[in-house]
């Protein structure tokens, strides 16, 4: 079962209840802003679009506030880039009754910018909140909650939608985000070692790194080699006779995912997580491989479940090892570029799923993507000697 012994730590407690909240709440938003912008113009190029502007956001967030954190007082940059994304919040609300679509985009742009930039020091914060020992068991944590958010947001995102319309999902995330804020007050202060200011030194730590570099490698292969969502509505009709049911394979990959997640503890325990990497992200391959070659709704359901089990185990491991291995006055900066990989992978996989669809069929896409991308982490990993990987192989 998963490791609750962070809980019992007050700070931990603070940072883990936040990002509950504020994940929750943000997958809430996420569906209604789909919802307000497609009835609000009908233009499906400006709803999917959508998608574009919030990677945009975090993408860039991410590599900036890597920076702050690493050279600012971390809880100040928490503090400062949280209250910015509350106020967007608050914005995003007062305007979603209006028809201004171009300031409702500017104000997601916002929130998401901000939310992104503060979550490098968000993470930096295991180290001072938990012993050693337990922080694996606090990225599991932390990893679950962002499972939970994945499950239950867009059920109760559609609820809301379904009975009062999008405003009041804006109203629940803006509240959540001052409710987080008063949360993450308890945080330590503390300031890094470094003085550097260079976005991209975490790209050089990691390339120093063996054990860096592998695990970070072995997620862009996963992800760019074999992402599925892009084909999910095609799929869905063909099997359940409705695109629209593509809603049950995302649900599909939350649950593997929370059920990985409440049996991580053998992951966070592991002296060797490296291997967890290695085997997460061939057993996702496999799987997505499997699911585009069945044709029926119950094989597809299960091997999507193992497919969101496989990716949580993979993250989990990948986590603890950037907590183990990544220097203080770089810890910012190195998070920031886990971020980057965990938002740039999945789109550029989304991107080549649908490219190869196109010209063949969505089930050949993922077949040959599956099998690539789980040959392909093997062969990296295994050319690799375990002497100069070092510690967790």
């Amino acid at each position: 079962m998963i490791d609750l012994r962070p809980l019992r730590h007050a700070g931990f407690r603070r940072l883990w209840v936040s990002s509950t909240v504020t994940g929750i709440s943000a997958q809430l938003a996420g569906t209604a802003l789909l919802f307000q912008v497609q009835t609000s113009t009908g233009n499906t190029l400006l709803t999917g679009s959508v998608g574009a502007l919030t990677a945009t956001a975090t993408v860039v967030g991410n590599l900036a506030g890597g920076a702050l954190a690493d050279r600012f007082d971390r809880r100040t940059v928490v503090l400062a880039t949280t209250s910015i994304s509350a106020l967007a919040a608050l914005g995003i609300a007062a305007a979603a009754s209006g028809r201004r679509i171009e300031v409702l985009f500017c104000l997601v742009f916002l929130q998401t910018l901000a939310g992104s930039c503060g979550a490098p020091a968000r993470r930096t914060f295991l180290r001072r909140l938990l012993p050693n020992p337990l922080v694996p068991a606090g990225v599991a944590l932390l990893h679950l909650s962002f499972q939970i958010a994945l499950l239950g947001g867009p059920a109760v995102g559609a609820l809301l939608l379904a009975t009062n319309g999008p405003t009041p999902a804006f109203v629940v995330d803006a509240a959540s985000s001052v409710l987080a804020l008063g949360f993450l007050r308890g945080l330590p202060r503390g300031r890094p070692g470094s003085t550097a200011g260079s976005p991209f030194a975490g790209v050089s730590e990691v390339w120093r790194r063996p054990v860096l570099r592998a695990v970070l490698l072995c997620d862009l292969l996963a992800t760019v080699l074999a992402m599925p969502v892009a084909v999910f509505p095609q799929v869905a009709a063909a099997r359940f006779g409705d695109g629209a049911a593509f809603g049950f394979f995302l649900t599909a990959l939350a649950v593997g995912g929370v059920a990985a997640g409440l049996l991580s503890s053998r992951i966070t325990s592991s002296p060797r997580p490296v291997r967890f990497v290695v085997a997460g992200g061939v057993a996702w391959g496999l799987a997505l491989a499997g699911f585009g070659f069945v044709d029926s709704p119950a094989p597809s359901l299960l091997l999507l479940v193992v497919a969101g089990a496989a990716d949580t185990v993979s993250v989990i491991a990948r986590g603890s090892l950037v907590q183990r291995h990544a220097p203080d006055e770089v810890l910012g900066r190195v998070s920031a570029l886990e971020g980057v990989v965990g938002v740039a992978g999945p789109g550029l996989g989304n991107l080549r799923t649908g490219a190869v669809s196109q010209f063949t069929s969505p089930g050949f896409s993922l077949v040959v993507g599956g099998l690539s991308a789980a040959a392909a982490i093997l062969w990296t990993t295994r050319r690799r000697p375990r002497r100069r990987v070092g510690g967790g192989w």
